[in-house]
């Protein structure tokens, strides 16, 4: 059953600590032996590869594991919800109840998968960080993070009495539209989703190619390419003039997304664009029109070009965001009602 009574996540937790950030095309763990030791993780598992993820961590993770854990703490891509929990973009379902039969769990705790990128933007240090154009974060202001995957996450971080609480949404579902002539050329070609163009029609890697096929639309010329890698590997190769304006294209989308996202929260703290579509397109986001597209919304511009962007570059963040909660839970502010499965 649920345990609603630890619900202000300052619990400690029973170690060892499995963590884990599942997103629909990957999986990465790393176990934590102690409190007061670093990850240790391990090679990342394709979702595809596994039926589920029980069959997954039990195949996977465990045997190459040095303990067996008595604790998971998953961030997963998706809504929190009941004790059968669907991810957004793959067929896994996280049961809780049945992964603490198969491996032989005391605790789990399952959050939401942006909760994990705003935990780690709250807890990695600036050797991390990649800075995009000018400003100076303040600290304790609001943080936004965002980030390009298989979909588009989106999660608010605000800081209460030295705690930092995780605020996480499904901000990448919000309408994104056409401001320049050439966009109107483009936006008609995009595929909808309901009729709209959300930011994750265009900020994610499906999104990336949905530009791609809609440039060669305007162009009238046949696609080459079908998959992200290889629209990014044609743009910076500069053998591609169509994958060119679509990577080009995408990172102004996310330079005016960004911007929106950071006058929702006032995020003096930052903006952090997470997930390795950034992180591959980091000089891209330094050298074109990103940080302008950002900067431009008067009556706001001065604000803006206050705020930082920055890119984070830790190859595992979400995975050390969940290792700094399991280590000092006390200093986030988690509400675990609804999140927490514990014997």
């Amino acid at each position: 059953m649920i345990d609603n009574s630890m619900s202000d996540g300052v619990n400690e937790f029973e170690y060892p600590v499995l963590v884990g950030d599942i997103g629909g095309t990957n999986a990465r763990f790393a176990l934590l032996l102690t409190k007061d030791s670093e990850p240790v993780s391990f090679e990342t598992v394709q979702t595809a590869s596994f039926a589920n993820i029980d069959i997954a961590i039990r195949d996977a993770i465990l045997p190459v594991a040095s303990v067996k854990p008595r604790t998971a703490i998953l961030a997963i891509a998706g809504p929190i919800s009941g004790d059968e929990i669907e991810l957004t973009n793959c067929p896994w379902v996280v049961r809780p109840h049945v992964m603490m039969d198969m491996l032989g769990l005391t605790d789990i705790i399952v959050l939401n998968d942006f909760e994990a990128q705003a935990l780690a933007v709250a807890s990695l240090g600036k050797e991390h960080l990649t800075q995009i154009g000018g400003g100076a974060a303040i600290d304790g202001a609001p943080r936004v993070v965002l980030g390009p995957g298989t979909g588009l996450g989106v999660a608010g971080l605000i800081k209460i009495a030295d705690r930092w609480y995780p605020i996480p949404g499904e901000g990448g579902h919000m309408d994104v539209g056409p401001r320049s002539e050439r966009d109107y050329e483009i936006f008609p070609h995009i595929e909808t989703i309901g009729g709209r163009v959300s930011g994750e029609q265009i900020l994610c890697g499906r999104g990336l190619v949905n530009v791609y096929r809609a440039v060669c639309a305007v162009e009238n010329v046949a696609t080459t390419v079908t998959e992200p890698a290889q629209v990014t590997a044609a743009a910076f190769a500069g053998n591609d003039r169509q994958a060119t304006e679509a990577v080009n294209f995408f990172a102004n989308i996310l330079g005016r997304y960004a911007g929106d996202l950071a006058l929702v929260f006032m995020a003096r703290g930052g903006v952090y664009l997470s997930g390795g579509i950034a992180q591959k397109i980091v000089s891209l986001l330094q050298t074109g029109d990103m940080r302008a597209q950002f900067d431009n919304k008067g009556p706001h511009n001065e604000f803006m070009a206050q705020t930082p962007v920055f890119v984070v570059t830790h190859p595992l963040a979400a995975v050390a965001g969940l290792g700094a909660y399991a280590k000092a839970p006390a200093h986030f502010g988690i509400n675990l009602h609804g999140k927490r499965w514990a014997r």
